[in-house]
This record gives C-alpha cells, sequence and structure tokens, in this order.
C-alpha cells in the first residue's frame, strides 16, 4: 500500500468507528431515558389519553387481556385512546376504566395466570 492509501483507510475506519460510537451511544441514551420513564409511570391512574397498549405496559399485563375484557379483538396495535374507545362504546372513560381495572387485578397474582394470546389469523 501507498503511503496515501495508507491514510485513506485509517480515516475511513476512524469515520466508521466514530459513526458506531455514535449510534450506540444515541441507542443507549434512549434505552436509559425509557427505563427511567417507565420505572417512574408504573400503575399510573387510568386516564382517557391513553392507549391500552400504554394501560398494558404501565401495569405490566398482556395487552390481549385488556382487549378481550373490552370485547375487542387482539388483533393489530390499537391506537385510538380510551376517550374514543369509550366514545364508540357509548361509555364514559371512568365505565372503561372501570372494566380495565377489573381485567388488570384479575391478571395479577393471586390469580392464575392470564392465557396467552390466541392465534393470529392466517391468511
Amino acid at each position: 500500500m501507498t503511503p496515501r492509501t495508507d491514510r485513506l483507510l485509517r480515516a475511513l475506519l476512524l469515520i466508521a468507528f466514530i459513526g458506531a460510537l455514535g449510534f450506540t451511544g444515541f441507542h443507549l441514551a434512549r434505552t436509559v431515558r425509557d427505563a427511567i420513564y417507565w420505572n417512574a409511570h408504573q400503575d399510573e391512574p387510568i386516564e382517557g389519553w391513553m392507549t391500552i397498549g400504554y394501560v398494558a405496559h404501565s401495569y405490566h399485563v398482556p395487552p390481549h387481556i385488556l382487549f378481550l375484557a373490552l370485547g375487542m379483538d387482539p388483533g393489530p396495535p390499537e391506537r385510538r385512546n380510551l376517550a374514543t374507545i369509550a366514545a364508540a362504546r357509548g361509555q364514559s372513560v371512568a365505565a372503561v376504566a372501570a372494566i380495565l381495572t377489573r381485567a388488570i387485578v384479575h391478571a395479577r397474582p393471586p390469580y392464575p395466570r392470564p392465557a396467552p394470546p390466541p392465534p393470529a389469523p392466517r391468511p
């Protein structure tokens, strides 16, 4: 190798290393941020702005348990918040929160472990 290609190769390796460090640092910071957030937001009082996925994550309950409690299909991720779901059901947010709370209580010990989610339909 010539000295010029050797310097170019070293520069490219240095750039790749710095890029890998930046990528790792970014994802490490996101992981730490998420861990701090969810540590402080366990068992949050159920409110209308929350989604079913948020409630499931906050209460450490499988989402399909909450979907089944509301009589909904536990299919693809549901992005509607509880206020929208309550309005579509003709109920108040407090009534939906009570249904979810009852399901959460029964999904945790001393009750038996909840059943696994139903199998996904085959296309």
